[in-house]
């Protein structure tokens, strides 16, 4: 690092950022005196949204703390905006908890580990992904019952790995932190014991995954059409939402954002059929379907048709730059990841929506975060960490961020103490959703 005179005076330049904003000041966090009401900040979020999804959101995020985290970005927004920054800047993951990583195939057909949500990503301060990750790991545990000094682990690997990744990044060239990824064999490496048997079992599982198991479909008796097999309400055809005439037109749209190949391989498929699918947390009551492709008999494809609606992130760092919210998603996607779906596209709709479009399922392994032992979440941290060292170094300078982390343990120790006060914040959040639940406020549908 030290040999080249630029990345020299890169890595000094981070280095010295340390006077301006002190790696321990990350350690403060305090509600702001002005802090909104976190159940006004969802009930603002909630109306661009589908009405009578919505309370499945709600029963969604008061299962637990981390329940409540992973839909409640837009409050860990607002937190974070009046909190101090180093001044580097990455393109956001934007909603980087511990739930939000996982296998994928690469258009290559190799399984990677990596961040796997995108819906709120921008650019932005680094430190905002870091510390949800760490207060997510804490936050996790908890919800899980383990003892404190877990949780406090598991977020101090997630930051250590993230300081010593981006340490070791700093020392390759562009080109090779830019190919940079993580693969099942590199998985494999991070654990041994029960653990090591957890990360391997999700990756055989995630191998299972492809388009002929993504969803049941039945013949419809009317027509001889295959169609997908309703699962009310998570899975059910909304006429007034999406028909195929209007998706069509969406599809034709989408299909004009890929590469010629891509184009040409969609040519094979024929649209047959769509429907509804509620997915995730802080996702619920946007309008998300999937999209039923045949190229004849046992011959689906699946597409994930999720609806794009503005970052939490905007109103704090300022809007994309971008026309539309689908290619937001798309291009911090394509920047962010080692390597994207090979139908990752985007458009909108005749009433204004936005959206981006994806494979289902292909290879896709995620991680059951409420069910695992404290090991199994000291080393899946620790994997999600490097993960998100890696994603920012492809937008942001490794080199200069190196210099600010330095080579001793002030930044985890720091970032581990904010994921402790910020989780205690998650859990009085939390109360506050279920007492506006309790007196009639916000409707909350449990159980789906």
């Amino acid at each position: 690092m030290r040999s080249d005179p630029d990345r020299a005076a890169r890595y000094d330049a981070g280095r010295a950022l340390r006077e301006k904003l002190p790696r321990e000041a990350h350690a403060d966090w305090e509600p702001a005196a002005e802090r909104p009401d976190p159940v006004a900040l969802l009930e603002e979020q909630a109306t661009s949204r589908v009405p009578d999804l919505v309370p499945i959101r709600y029963g969604r995020m008061i299962a637990s703390p981390f329940a409540f985290l992973r839909g409640a970005a837009i409050v860990m927004a607002a937190d974070l905006a009046p909190t101090p920054s180093s001044g580097i800047r990455v393109q956001l993951a934007g909603d980087a908890h511990v739930a939000n990583f996982g296998f994928y195939a690469s258009p290559e057909r190799d399984l990677l580990f990596d961040v796997n949500d995108f819906d709120e990503t921008l650019p932005g301060p680094w430190e905002w992904d870091v510390k949800r990750l760490a207060a997510s790991a804490v936050v996790a545990s908890r919800s899980m019952g383990h003892p404190r000094a877990d949780g406090l682990a598991a977020a101090r690997r997630a930051t250590e790995a993230y300081r010593r990744v981006t340490r070791s990044l700093a020392r390759l060239r562009t080109l090779d932190v830019w190919y940079a990824h993580i693969d099942e064999a590199e998985v494999a490496a991070t654990a041994r014991g029960p653990a090591a048997r957890m990360l391997r079992e999700v990756a055989g599982k995630a191998l299972e995954r492809d388009a002929t198991h993504a969803l049941e479909l039945r013949t419809d008796p009317a027509t001889g059409e295959e169609r997908i097999a309703e699962s009310p309400p998570l899975i059910v055809h909304r006429p007034d939402l999406v028909d195929l005439d209007r998706l069509g037109r969406r599809f034709e749209r989408f299909r004009r954002t890929l590469v010629s190949d891509r184009r040409a391989l969609l040519a094979r498929y024929r649209l047959t059929d769509a429907a509804l699918k509620v997915v995730g947390v802080g996702s619920v009551g946007t309008r998300c379907f999937v999209a039923y492709l045949s190229a004849g008999r046992d011959d689906p494809l699946f597409l994930q048709v999720k609806e794009a609606q503005a970052s939490v992130l905007e109103r704090f760092l300022g809007r994309s730059r971008l026309r539309s919210h689908g290619e937001r998603v798309v291009a911090g996607q394509r920047i962010v990841q080692a390597a994207s779906d090979a139908f990752l596209g985007w458009g909108s709709d005749d009433d204004g929506h936005d959206y981006y479009w994806r494979q289902l399922r292909d290879w896709k392994g995620s991680f059951d975060v409420a069910a695992m032992r404290p090991a199994d979440l000291d080393a899946y941290a620790r994997l999600c960490g490097a993960a998100l060292a890696r994603a920012h170094a492809r937008s942001g300078d490794p080199v200069m961020l190196a210099g600010y982390l330095g080579s001793g343990s002030a930044f985890e120790r720091s970032m581990t103490s904010f994921a402790e006060a910020y989780a205690d914040r998650t859990e009085r959040d939390l109360a506050e959703l279920k007492a506006a639940v309790a007196d009639g406020r916000i409707e909350a549908r449990t159980g789906v």
